[in-house]
């Protein structure tokens, strides 16, 4: 019996073959969007789950209060982990000290590269679970060891044992091979830990001990932990809240540190701080993509259904005919269930070719490395049952309601659908257009957003500017001469240093006091060292006084404020002024205007620029503009290598650093666009079926109306007016839906566009037209039919 319906529910797919194409590839597009998006959620939840101590692993952070703002940061002074060792051992398995991820060059023979990695302390591989693949995880308590990945094994060894075999690194000192770890997967906020150095190593070499007088007022480092097995965080966090309070001066106690643990789990998703109080993070896009893959599953289901329900009609007589030479209502029901599970069962195949076929451009947009996953039985047990599920409330219709029908009534042909028996349909056609509207007003006002930073006034000169890592002592003795050559070749026009990126403000320092300042007032700013040339190779913007002088030797002394700096201050005439820094008296020379250093979203940063040669950690290099990049790329090459031949040219373009700044808003911008297409691509086959079902239904009308002298216009009229009705309902409905959740999204950026009426005009316009297009086809192909025909059909 089952055999003889799956025989009976094919041979009506093939038989109406545009209502099955219509059916099945608008249901597996929106299979396929929604396990996409399940994916990269799946992704999304289980990041740092490869570290088996994920729900034991914290980062220690910490709070400080400046003018009454809560800031919140991950760098603490360096002697924070012994401290917390010392004070509170019994609550944690391991407190480790580490650099941060840096960039850094390691050297094996002939062979360079330029890779991140960290200095950290030796339990580091225990408890970040690293599967050890040479050696033991016991490798870095020898001070002069590395542990490097299995990719820079291949990289510098091939197929050879790389244990115990030396590295140079950053062209410093040689570090011995002593353990090889496997990849990091992608989904971990260590993925791309190259190698791992010992830490008593880096604060030797560093001098770290003599480089800080006061070592608990300098912030520049990171503190990991792990919780005993007893232990709770949030307690443990309420204990060692004061650990830095109690050891600072009293200066810079005014600025109330509270150290406390953010817990692993927390780092992907809820990274956000504001006024001391997580606001949560990526978790957003969790749920907006979650709403958007049920969202777009929906409209498929939708279109699904209104097919399903519209085609059951025409098939009365079926049933009246089925009924009359004895089929039982449960027979025509099973029948009507099984044709839509086949469907189903075709769309969900046809998804996961879909899916198959689409991941590396998907992978490639949302920054992943997901697959899906065929070993998981959750995945099936999703996907079947989703499958099941739909199948049957999609041909729950057509079985309960066709099967009730009086054979009697129906070949009579005095039976009547009912007059109201498409409003269903008009509903479901009005729900999914509404979303489709959303989602293209909300990819509209993202696309803004990010226009609208991007095209902010920067404060400096991007073009032709790049910049470089000084990471070994040789590009410092060495400055000058390689920048005389660069000038004279003349593919450089300028060249200087400075203690952090155009790009980034690395150094937030307090103990600046000025004339006139307010004792309740902290003042705190980001300071930036620069040499004499950093000016002229960024072309920053004076509004007055000057720039540094060799000219003048007490520039030293001297500091450049950016205009966020002078307001804060609250000084009308600044230039000539004198401020002091941590009790020693510096001239302003001038003023610049805003450099948008940090993010383009935010108010830029009050900034002091000082004159400090030793301070030193990026090179800034200024191509002539009538040179190409290519050229003066080969050329800077050549230069550096004569002076420093074991350093590889590690380089980046400030412009191309710069719009990484908007990476997150163009990636969501992106995938939210192809969203709303696909939608608006599902939202339209239900369309075109529909409108070829009307068309086909009223066949006879047209023909009539043909034959009384009905235009084409008139006729097309007829059949559009409705679709078009309901899209402007449609729209109606979308627009306070997407203006509430589109302007609480703006209000997380301080600096943003503002939601125009044209974003919904364009919105709803686009719509009408995509309808207009969808309906016309079969509008004016039933206009145009020959009325003899229709009429003189039974």
């Amino acid at each position: 019996m089952l055999r003889n319906y799956l025989k009976i529910a094919f041979r009506n797919l093939v038989k109406n073959k545009v209502y099955s194409f219509i059916n099945i590839g608008g249901l597996a597009v929106g299979m396929a969007v929604a396990m996409l998006i399940g994916l990269w959620i799946h992704d999304e939840l289980s990041f740092n789950k490869y570290h088996k101590n994920y729900d034991r692993i914290a980062q220690v952070m910490q709070h400080q209060t400046f003018n009454g703002e809560v800031g919140t940061q991950t760098s603490n002074p360096y002697l924070l982990g012994a401290e917390i060792r010392e004070k509170y051992g019994s609550d944690f398995k391991f407190v480790l000290m580490s650099s941060g991820r840096g960039k850094h060059i390691l050297k094996f023979g002939d062979k360079k590269l330029s890779i991140r990695g960290e200095y950290i302390e030796a339990e580091a591989p225990e408890m970040l679970s690293l599967k050890m693949l040479k050696g033991t995880n016991n490798g870095l308590k020898d001070p002069s060891s590395v542990l490097i990945n299995e990719s820079t094994a291949k990289a510098f060894f091939g197929n050879e044992n790389p244990l115990f075999k030396s590295f140079r690194i950053d062209n410093k000192f040689d570090l011995k091979v002593t353990g090889v770890y496997e990849d990091i997967p992608h989904n971990s906020d260590f993925h791309d830990l190259a190698f791992i150095a010992p830490w008593d190593l880096y604060i030797k070499n560093e001098n770290w001990d003599e480089k800080l007088s006061n070592p608990w007022r300098s912030n520049a480092f990171q503190t990991y932990a792990q919780l005993a097995d007893n232990a709770d965080v949030d307690k443990v966090s309420a204990k060692i809240k004061d650990v830095k309070l109690n050891k600072v001066d009293k200066a810079n106690a005014a600025f109330k540190p509270e150290v406390f643990l953010h817990p692993m789990k927390k780092w992907h998703l809820y990274s956000e701080f504001k006024n001391g109080v997580n606001t949560g993070g990526q978790i957003e896009f969790v749920w907006l993509f979650g709403i958007i893959g049920i969202a777009v599953l929906l409209l498929a289901c939708i279109n699904f259904m209104n097919l399903s329900t519209a085609r059951s009609e025409k098939r009365a007589k079926e049933v009246g005919v089925r009924k009359a030479i004895g089929s039982m209502r449960g027979q025509l029901i099973t029948q009507f269930l099984t044709e839509s599970f086949l469907v189903v069962m075709i769309a969900f195949i046809l998804s996961l070719l879909l899916v198959e076929l689409s991941l590396p451009a998907f992978n490639e947009i949302a920054d992943k490395k997901i697959s899906i996953l065929f070993t998981n039985p959750l995945f099936w047990l999703l996907g079947l049952g989703f499958s099941l599920v739909t199948g049957f409330v999609a041909g729950s219709y057509p079985a309960l309601y066709l099967s009730s029908f009086q054979p009697v009534k129906v070949l009579k042909g005095t039976f009547r659908i009912g007059h109201f028996a498409s409003m269903p349909r008009k509903v479901l056609v009005v729900l999914q257009f509404t979303v489709s509207i959303t989602l293209i007003i909300g990819t509209i006002i993202v696309y803004n957003q990010i226009q609208f930073a991007k095209n902010r006034p920067i404060g400096y000169n991007r073009d032709g500017l790049l910049a470089m890592f000084v990471n070994n002592q040789e590009l410092i003795q060495h400055y000058n001469a390689i920048r005389n050559d660069l000038i004279k070749t003349g593919t450089v026009s300028e060249m200087s240093e400075s203690s952090s990126p155009t790009t980034g403000v690395w150094a937030i320092n307090n103990g600046y006091d000025w004339k006139g300042k307010d004792p309740s007032v902290q003042g705190n700013f980001g300071t930036v060292a620069v040499t004499h040339d950093f000016g002229k190779t960024v072309g920053w913007q004076f509004k007055e006084g000057r720039d540094f002088s060799r000219a003048f030797s007490t520039d030293s002394t001297g500091v450049v404020l950016n205009e966020a700096a002078v307001k804060f201050m609250g000084i009308k005439q600044v230039v000539g002024e004198t401020m002091q820094i941590d009790g020693k008296p510096y001239k302003i020379l001038g003023v610049v205007k805003d450099m948008v250093m940090n993010s383009p979203y935010q108010p830029a940063l009050r900034t002091v620029f000082m004159l400090d040669y030793k301070w030193i950690n990026i090179i800034n290099i200024k191509i002539n503009p009538k040179v190409s990049s290519s050229k003066a790329l080969d050329q800077i090459e050549t230069v550096l290598k004569k002076y420093t031949p074991d350093t590889p040219f590690d380089y980046w373009f400030v412009d191309d650093e710069y719009n990484l700044k908007f990476l997150n808003e163009v990636r969501i911008g992106k995938l939210t666009s192809f969203f709303a297409v696909l939608a608006i691509f599902i939202s339209c086959l239900g369309l075109f079926g529909l409108a070829s079902f009307v068309a086909e239904q009223r066949t006879k009308e047209i023909g009539i109306r043909k034959v009384l002298g009905a235009t084409v216009l008139n006729l097309w009229t007829l059949l559009s007016k409705e679709f078009v009705l309901l899209v402007l309902i449609s729209l109606l409905t979308a627009v306070p839906i997407a203006y509430y959740y589109m302007n609480n999204w703006l209000q997380s950026y301080d600096y943003r566009t503002e939601i125009s009426w044209w974003t919904f005009a364009i919105s709803g316009l686009g719509a009408l037209v995509i309808t207009l297009l969808t309906v016309s086809f079969q509008a004016i192909k039933a206009a145009l039919a020959n009325p003899v025909k229709s009429l003189r059909t039974e």
